[in-house]
């Protein structure tokens, strides 16, 4: 038996121990079911499922401190109604806002975050990982890292752009449409349906070989696929509200269409607008990565992650790892917006915990 795997149990029934001396029931059930699960994989599996537990497990209390530490964070420096609502946050929403603060981070301070051009060559092709170099060279020799870097801009940017599209056009036609009703109502909706029965990646390399890649017509490819969706949402749920009491006293004082979208029906819609963009965001981000990866996305020599994969997949039959970091980069941040989405729809839902 090895020291590791001494020390690995014995910190294990430690801490076990101790959970259930002072009474945290959350804590011991989860270190002495992890104590229970690393019995039974160490004698399957031996040191080496161990070591690999032992990491996920650190992984996870990192991840987990991290959160509870941004939060405490947010919670000083926001003004004391955002404050009172952080401080209930979990801490999978917690590491959800993390993640995004530092995508955004690194997508606006690209330039000053990586040490190279985007599109600089400074060594040779595959060249592997150094002093200079994090992450090694890609195909033609630029910086991994620093293209991973500017990828955060492109590939997030151009996300961010095509959802803000579709939300708006969506959101605003639900809006009109549940705010005059009738024949404009049913014309906008049958008009979603037929959209909505296309099949969207086929829709988006349709558009994209007819007129080119070009980041224009993703932009206005993506927002017209995904703002059907948004509609429907926004559709269903202005479509109660319209009917309250002070809609019809607006009406009576003859307020106007705009007035009643912009002061009675939008302010109460947006807890799940704002969710739903959340939603959205991840839908359309991988939409843009899988289309980057078939090569119709964000064209060379622009950085995206979508295409690092598929340009250094060669790389994995050789045991190189590399070109799973930008999709590590895709999945990160899907499964943080998701987190933040949860949270806010739990919000939204005015339920208790």
């Amino acid at each position: 038996m090895s020291v590791f795997v001494i020390i690995y149990f014995a910190f294990l029934i430690i801490a076990s121990s101790a959970a259930a001396f002072y009474q945290k029931r959350g804590p011991f059930l989860i270190l002495f079911s992890l104590t229970l699960a690393s019995f039974v994989l160490g004698i399957v599996g031996g040191t080496a499922a161990l070591r690999f537990v032992a990491i996920g497990a650190g992984l996870l209390a990192f991840s987990a401190g991290v959160a509870y530490c941004f939060r405490e964070f947010l919670v000083i420096i926001m003004p004391t109604g955002i404050a009172k609502e952080l401080k209930t946050a979990p801490l999978t929403a917690a590491f959800g806002l993390f993640v995004i603060f530092t995508y955004a981070v690194a997508g606006i301070f690209a330039p000053w975050i990586a040490p190279f051009g985007e599109s600089e060559i400074i060594s040779s092709a595959f060249a592997p990982a150094d002093d200079t170099m994090l992450l090694g060279a890609d195909q033609l020799g630029r910086d991994m890292f620093s293209r991973i870097v500017y990828g955060a801009r492109n590939s997030v940017g151009l996300a961010l752009a095509a959802t803000i599209s579709a939300f708006v056009l969506g959101a605003f036609g639900g809006l009109l449409a549940a705010t005059k009703g009738g024949w404009f109502d049913q014309f906008l909706g049958r008009a979603a349906d037929v959209i909505m029965s296309i099949p969207s990646l086929i829709f988006a390399l349709l558009m994209l070989s007819i007129f080119g890649p070009k980041v224009i017509v993703i932009i206005i490819a993506v927002a017209i696929i995904y703002a059907p969706r948004v509609f429907r949402l926004t559709r269903a749920v202005a479509g109660n509200v319209v009917v309250m009491d002070y809609i019809e006293a607006a009406k009576l004082r003859g307020e106007r269409t705009w007035y009643l979208i912009r002061k009675e029906i939008l302010p109460n819609s947006t807890a799940p607008l704002v969710a739903e963009f959340g939603l959205e965001f991840c839908f359309v981000f991988l939409l843009v990565a899988g289309l980057s990866f078939l090569g119709l996305g964000i064209q060379p020599p622009t950085a995206d992650w979508g295409s690092m994969v598929r340009e250094n997949a060669t790389l994995i039959s050789f045991g190189d790892l590399t070109p799973l970091i930008p999709a590590a980069a895709i999945a990160l941040l899907t499964v943080a917006v998701n987190f933040v989405v949860d949270w806010m729809l739990f919000r939204s839902s005015g339920l208790k915990e």
